[in-house]
């Protein structure tokens, strides 16, 4: 579960108004530089306030301002930008061809055959041999020395031996090798993009221009309260140097 991303508890941008309309104020009751001080908080106002209006236009549309909610009004284009960004730079056919091959290798060093050739039938495999001797030229041979059951010492030996000749079969390079080959990463790389990008693609068509504007409002608004702040420090500053000149 995503933790909720705690709220400031001061308004920046509220903050930043009351200290410029403040300013402006004391302007009217200091004994000397009053008008320095008056053009500091008007500027450092104007500055704020301006910046607030910009943050507020980039979320809401106001009537008669042309650019104004630019996130709800070009909500499309943030769509194709969030798909490209997660395909394009996340999902791509390099990287998960590098993931599955480092998965496979992985996988390979880990690869236990020993439980798989454990649960073979070797009575039946050698009882498929006996079957074989049987109903060959070998089988009337077997008779006179007699019958099937002259070959059940060699059942014992057998089995170990069949055992041990496909433990060696495992661990070889041709083994290795078809196993890779069986393990097709470039295509399977290919149907996960496909499978990614429709499931991307089907949740951000599910979105709407106000949930775009909710996402990117939560991530980045508080910061943009900044904005507001710097608006009215640089503004009282241009403000002093205008009063000086």
């Amino acid at each position: 579960m995503v933790p909720e991303q705690r709220k400031s508890p001061i308004n920046k941008s509220i903050v930043t108004n009351l200290v410029a309309s403040g300013i402006i104020g004391a302007s009217f009751f200091a004994p000397q530089y009053a008008e320095n001080i008056k053009a500091i908080g008007v500027f450092a106002l104007s500055g704020a306030i301006t910046n607030w209006i910009a943050i507020h236009m980039l979320f809401e549309k106001v009537p008669f301002l042309y650019g104004s909610g630019v996130i709800t009004a070009h909500f499309e284009e943030f769509k194709r930008g969030i798909q490209d960004l997660i395909m394009r730079q996340f999902f791509t056919q390099e990287n998960i061809e590098r993931f599955l091959k480092r998965e496979e290798d992985s996988a390979q060093k880990l690869f236990n055959v020993e439980p798989l050739l454990d649960r073979l039938d070797y009575d039946k495999l050698f009882q498929s041999l006996v079957d074989v001797i049987s109903a060959s030229s070998f089988g009337s041979m077997l008779a006179m020395v007699g019958g099937v059951e002259a070959l059940d010492p060699l059942k014992e030996p057998f089995c170990k031996k069949i055992r041990h000749t496909l433990v060696e079969m495992t661990e070889s390079e041709a083994f290795i090798e078809a196993l890779h080959e069986g393990i097709n990463a470039q295509q399977i790389s290919g149907d996960l993009i496909k499978d990614i990008e429709e499931i991307v693609e089907k949740r951000l068509d599910e979105l709407t221009p106000d949930m775009v504007k909710n996402i990117i409002q939560r991530m980045i608004k508080e910061h943009l309260g900044w904005l507001v702040v710097w608006g009215g420090v640089f503004g009282g500053l241009i403000g002093l140097a205008f009063s000086l000149i």
